[in-house]
């Protein structure tokens, strides 16, 4: 049966394939190409070397990746913890358990542009008791970001936790109380042990999310004040449409933002699955 099976799987794998190299080598060989290119369209590309590359490694760049850096890692932080904690309580059979999960889900329908716009007029309407507005300085921008990506997330990676406690068997639960152990010991040597693809999934959604956020950064202060709360994906959007000629920039600027999106994706994804294996 399984040779029978074999011999089909290149017809199914076919459009998978076929949609692939339509929607993401070719563009992405492309965009390589004409980020060593000045260009305006991608018909009167001129080949400049490594000069793009030079030119991409400023001072906005740097910070830019810097601050999403920082912004990244704040936040795989605080939306796991906060949802792992409300998978926690919300697997304890409580009354209204499947309401709440609904209303914590909700903000993740929402679009980045409009969630952008929402939270700015929010947290500008509490800062306007000090006289300032979130672009005051590139703190209250990133703080701003955060609240918003956990309020935007913190739901969907409930829904996954959820998920993931549910599976843990009752009866391991039920021997580790008999055998005396505390709340802290279940969580540490049960719990968090056989949850651990579901961590490996939430942090790596997480992780590639924020890294790559553009809509709410661009509504919520579009880099304001000096570009100082940019993240990359609006420091690349900036620089590319900042002027005719700058579009080699941007691209160059483009291509660096995927390798390092791809190396710490993969470096997460190894660390995690480690630690599952481990668990084993």
């Amino acid at each position: 049966m399984y040779k029978r099976l074999g011999r089909y799987f290149p017809i199914f794998m076919m459009p998978i394939l076929t949609a692939f190299i339509i929607a993401f080598a070719v563009p992405f060989l492309m965009g390589l190409y004409l980020s060593f290119c000045d260009f305006t369209t991608v018909t009167d590309a001129r080949l400049t070397g490594l000069s793009n590359y030079k030119e991409a490694f400023g001072d906005d760049f740097t910070h830019a990746l810097w601050y999403t850096a920082l912004f990244s890692a704040a936040s795989v932080i605080t939306v796991n913890l906060f949802a792992f904690v409300l998978a926690l309580l919300l697997t304890k059979g409580l009354k209204g358990t499947n309401i709440f999960r609904t209303v914590f889900f909700m903000p993740n329908l929402i679009g980045g542009i409009v969630l952008g716009y929402i939270w700015q007029i929010i947290i500008n309407g509490i800062l306007r008791y000090r006289g300032v507005d979130i672009t005051y300085s590139e703190a209250y921008g990133f703080f701003g970001l955060l609240v918003l990506t956990n309020w935007q997330l913190i739901g969907y990676m409930m829904i996954i936790y959820v998920a993931g406690l549910q599976n843990i068997p009752n009866e391991l639960r039920e021997a580790a109380a008999i055998d005396g152990a505390s709340r802290s010991m279940e969580l540490r040597h049960i719990t968090i042990p056989l949850i651990m693809p579901s961590i490996t999934v939430c942090t790596f959604l997480t992780l590639t999310n924020t890294f790559k956020l553009f809509d709410q950064n661009l509504a919520l202060t579009a880099g304001a004040p000096d570009r100082l709360s940019s993240l990359l994906a609006l420091d690349i959007y900036n620089t590319f449409y900042a002027s005719v000629g700058s579009e080699g920039v941007g691209q160059a600027k483009a291509v660096i933002f995927t390798v390092i999106l791809a190396f710490i994706a993969l470096l997460q994804l190894h660390v995690t699955a480690r630690r599952e294996r481990g668990n084993e």
